[in-house]
C-alpha cells in the first residue's frame, strides 16, 4: 500500500534529521579524537556519513523515495515522479529536518544549540566542486536505479564517500544540509555567505545530471 503524504514527509524529516545529525556530530567527535590531524578527522566523518546514508536509503526509500535533498527532489519533480505541491512540501521538510539534525548534534556534544558557521568555503573552485559533487550524486541515483535498483543505497553512499575526498568542497551535494551546516560552527560548518553559491551550484549540477540521463538513456527508433 502506497504511503500517505504525511508518512512520506515524516520519513523525509526523519531521514534528513539523522543525516545532518550524523554529518555534524561525527565531525565534532572526529575533531576531538583526531588530535589535530584533519585527514583522520575527515576520514572518520566520511565513514559515518556513508554508513548512515546506506541505512537511511534502505530503510526509508520504500516510504518516501529517500530524497533528503532538494536537488534530488527537483530532479524527480522534473521527471514527473512528484507533483509541484508535494515537491515543495518535501523541500521544506528536508530543510527543517536538517536544521533539527544540526541542533541535535550540538545538544549531544553539549555545545550551544544555535550557532553561525565561520568555516570559509568561498571561491569558484568550491562552487565548481559542489556542482560536480551533486552531478555525481544525481548521476548515481538515476543510472543505478535503472541498472540495479537494489544497489542505489550502496551507490549513493559510495558516491558521497568518494566526494568527500575528490572534491575541494568535501561534497555537501545537498542544499538542505548546506543550510543546516551554516548553523553549525564546527568541523562540518560553512559560513552563511558561502551558502548561495553552494546552493546554486548544487542545483546546476543536479540539472546537468538529469540532462546526461536524458541524453544517454534516449531510446532510438530502429531504422
Amino acid at each position: 500500500m502506497k504511503a500517505t503524504l504525511s508518512q512520506r514527509l515524516s520519513a523525509e524529516f526523519l531521514g534528513s534529521l539523522l543525516l545532518a545529525g550524523t554529518v555534524i556530530g561525527s565531525g565534532i567527535l572526529a575533531v576531538r579524537l583526531a588530535g589535530g590531524n584533519h585527514a583522520i578527522a575527515l576520514l572518520a566523518n566520511t565513514g559515518a556519513t556513508a554508513a548512515i546514508l546506506y541505512v537511511l536509503i534502505t530503510a526509508l526509500g520504500p516510504i518516501s523515495g529517500a530524497h533528503f535533498n532538494p536537488a534530488v527532489t527537483l530532479v524527480m519533480t522534473l521527471r514527473r515522479q512528484l507533483g509541484a505541491a508535494h515537491a515543495l512540501a518535501y523541500v521544506i521538510t528536508q530543510i527543517a529536518g536538517c536544521v533539527a539534525g544540526a541542533l541535535l548534534a550540538h545538544a549531544m556534544f553539549d555545545l550551544p544549540l544555535f550557532q553561525i558557521g565561520t568555516h570559509e568555503r568561498a571561491g569558484w573552485s568550491q562552487a565548481l566542486s559542489e556542482g560536480v559533487a551533486t552531478f555525481a550524486l544525481v548521476f548515481a541515483i538515476l543510472f543505478v536505479s535503472r541498472a540495479r535498483p537494489q544497489a542505489v543505497a550502496a551507490a549513493v553512499s559510495l558516491t558521497i564517500a568518494a566526494g568527500y575526498w575528490w572534491t575541494a568542497s568535501t561534497s555537501f551535494a545537498n542544499p538542505a544540509i548546506t543550510i543546516a551546516r551554516a548553523l553549525s560552527d564546527t568541523f562540518a560548518g560553512i559560513r552563511p555567505q558561502d551558502v548561495p553559491a553552494f546552493g546554486a551550484s548544487q542545483l546546476v549540477g543536479a540539472l546537468a545530471a538529469l540532462s546526461a540521463d536524458s541524453l544517454l538513456s534516449a531510446k532510438h527508433t530502429p531504422k
